[in-house]
């Protein structure tokens, strides 16, 4: 007897052993040579089955299993939901011959999770002796499923609480954007002398970080260090780097991650990284994963979205092309949330083509992939492939939304598709009012002004259903500079003024209209008013990224190293362009001097500068990015077009409004910009 009872614990030792290391096959071998396992070896068994996600073997042995008890019906209800089976799951709990508080709860869990709410409360209101652990599931539920006041209303009916109906009520209300409510119950909680667990100092912490409350963030971290926690905790000491990062106390995150007496693992790197990136320290973030990367710490999800930020930020498609790479080698490249932030990456950077061919590489689209691909295809004048993703998204079963339609918008305004634009605007205002907002309203402004619709354009921002903000009157001004309406400008610019006196765009795209119609009374007067109301127009420059360095320009620039050569550069492709019968449009000179003043002042504007370094500073042949942080004028994108033409290169311009793609003498606007 004691012979069988060693055999049949060895056994048992065997099975754990091989269900821990996910070898099922050789668990089930051992199972089966016993001659009469019994409940508890039957249940672990099951659960092994549905951890690795074989419902179908763990029924068939729940099915076999000579006896069965609610330890064993609750863990076979619990796998068919973590399989994703909630119709299996409720029949087996309508099969149950008893049921615990268990039981119960597991169910109300399962349809709170799968968001049927009103099957969770019917089953909750039938519950016989509901304990604090089913209240909490509740609360857990609601929350989960944006419902935080019907949270809010359960827990505060609740006969008894423990510390995990706070912590779960403290990480609802976080989640759902109401964190300083969260702060409030934490106070609370503290106050009634209810301790807190780790998970609540850390719900805490992200509640701080996420309301940017670094006052009680730094005596939830001296509790903290009182007790000991963080040093060793690492979802608190993530989400201490988190606070400090949020609150941009970049040297507090600095010697939090220094103190740290724990495995320095993805979610700790992630969260320093993620505090380097929103702290606009994108060099010290890219260095952070190249070192996590070296410690063998393969990044997420998270990292990727953080890092790939960074190289946004630097606009450096060098770097983000060697995340890209880092992407690719652990197989997350075709995951959503990476593919979602190489596209954004991509676009932003000027790389178009790449951001397509990351789009289609995504495994499981989502709406946040369609819209970013619409939206990238607009910023790019690529109007038609916007309105093909389009026709694509609805295909694949997605409801478009706002972000959507604002991208189509945009796409038909850039690329001149004026009937396109009428039947979206159409189509959004008449069957998803509900969903129509000032971002609609001026971009089909922009659409009409820029087509030459002005007129229809005023009266469409008349006749708005809500009052037009500053933004839907400058659509309308810039649409007055490109067809030189200097009327309906003053009128639009009057509208601004009234909203916001201190518009600077508005007062120079004014003072710019007056200076090409020759009206420099009209120019000294405004530039008097923006004088008097300490209204200071944004400078302008130009910006090249190369080999991982910002070089940046600014009109008349004499202050680069290799200054001289890029004017002698520009001389160059000046009587080069001579040749092919380029003359200057000398209403982009915007100053009351001589022509030949102007043609000068012309030829010394910063995106000229920016191309001429970087025509000297690159490969032969090789595409040339600028980014400007205003408007490129009309005579610059003449010239480039033509310097596009003269050099055989691509040369991609990244102005406030859009991305222009230069080659051979041809702009992707269509000169519609």
């Amino acid at each position: 007897m004691q012979w069988a009872r060693s055999i049949t614990s060895s056994n048992k030792a065997l099975i754990t052993h091989h269900l821990r290391s996910q070898r099922l096959d050789q668990a089930r071998a051992i199972f089966d040579r016993m001659a009469a396992p019994d409940v508890q070896l039957s249940t672990m068994m099951v659960t092994g089955y549905t951890r690795n996600g074989r419902i179908d073997d763990a029924l068939k042995l729940f099915d076999k299993m000579a006896t069965r008890d609610v330890i064993s019906w609750n863990s076979m209800v619990q796998g068919c939901l973590d399989c994703g089976d909630l119709g299996t799951a409720r029949r087996l709990f309508d099969e149950m011959p008893e049921r615990n508080v268990v039981s119960w709860t597991t169910m109300v869990n399962g349809y709170m999770k799968s968001g049927r709410v009103e099957e969770a409360e019917g089953l909750f209101r039938d519950m016989p002796g509901k304990d604090v652990a089913a209240w909490n599931a509740m609360i857990h539920g609601y929350c989960g499923n944006g419902r935080v006041q019907d949270g809010l209303r359960l827990f505060e009916c609740m006969p008894r609480r423990n510390v995990v109906s706070w912590t779960s009520l403290i990480g609802g209300l976080d989640q759902n954007g109401k964190s300083e409510d969260a702060l409030l119950i934490f106070r609370k909680m503290v106050g009634l002398g209810v301790e807190p667990t780790s998970t609540t100092f850390a719900s805490a912490l992200t509640a701080c970080a996420n309301s940017t409350d670094h006052k009680l963030g730094i005596q939830v971290h001296g509790r903290l260090f009182n007790l000991g926690y963080y040093r060793f905790d690492e979802y608190i000491a993530a989400s201490l780097l988190t606070l400090y990062g949020n609150c941009r106390r970049i040297e507090e995150v600095n010697r939090v991650f220094s103190e740290l007496n724990l495995h320095r693992n993805v979610v700790i790197y992630t969260a320093l990284l993620t505090g380097y990136s929103f702290n606009a320290k994108h060099e010290g973030a890219l260095m952070v994963f190249i070192k996590m990367i070296r410690e063998g710490v393969f990044p997420n999800q998270s990292t990727f979205t953080s890092v790939l930020n960074s190289c946004r930020g630097l606009e450096s498609v060098d770097k983000g092309r060697e995340v890209h790479t880092v992407a690719i080698k652990i197989g997350l490249e075709t995951d959503v949330s990476v593919g979602n932030s190489l596209l954004v990456m991509y676009t932003e950077c000027g790389n178009v083509h790449d951001s397509v061919a990351v789009f289609k590489r995504i495994e499981e689209k989502n709406t946040v992939s369609w819209n970013s691909i619409i939206v990238g295809s607009a910023q790019h004048g690529c109007g038609i492939w916007a309105l093909i993703f389009f026709n694509q998204m609805l295909r694949t079963g997605f409801e478009p939304d706002e972000f959507t339609f604002t991208g189509l918008l945009s796409a038909c305004s850039r690329s001149g598709m004026l009937q396109k634009g009428r039947r979206f605007f159409e189509y959004i205002t008449r069957y998803k009012s509900a969903s129509v907002d000032l971002q609609h309203y001026t971009c089909m402004v922009d659409i009409l002004g820029r087509s030459g619709k002005l007129h229809e354009a005023e009266e469409l921002v008349k006749n708005m259903p809500m009052k037009p903000n500053s933004m839907v009157w400058l659509a309308l001004l810039s649409a007055c500079r490109v067809h030189s309406n200097v009327d309906a400008a003053e009128r639009a610019a009057k509208s601004i003024f009234s909203l916001d006196p201190h518009c600077s765009a508005a007062y120079v795209l004014l003072s710019n209209m007056y200076a090409s119609a020759g009206r420099w009374a009209d120019v000294s007067r405004t530039r008097v008013r923006m004088r008097h109301g300490g209204i200071v127009k944004e400078r302008g420059s130009s910006w090249v990224v190369m080999k991982g360095k910002k070089h940046e320009f600014v009109s008349g620039d004499r202050g680069h190293p290799l200054i001289e050569r890029i004017y002698e550069k520009l001389r160059w492709l000046r009587e080069k362009l001579k040749e092919v019968g380029y003359v200057a449009d000398q209403r982009f000179a915007l100053h009351d001097v001589e022509d030949e003043q102007k043609e000068e002042m012309l030829w010394c504007h910063s995106e000229r500068l920016a191309i001429g370094f970087a025509l000297i500073s690159s490969v032969e042949g090789s595409g040339i990015t600028v980014m400007k942080n205003l408007r490129v004028c009309g005579d610059c994108h003449e010239v480039i077009k033509l310097i596009s033409g003269v050099v055989g290169r691509e040369i991609v311009v990244r102005d406030s409004g859009r991305f222009h793609h230069f080659k051979n003498g041809v702009c992707s606007c269509s000169d519609y910009w």
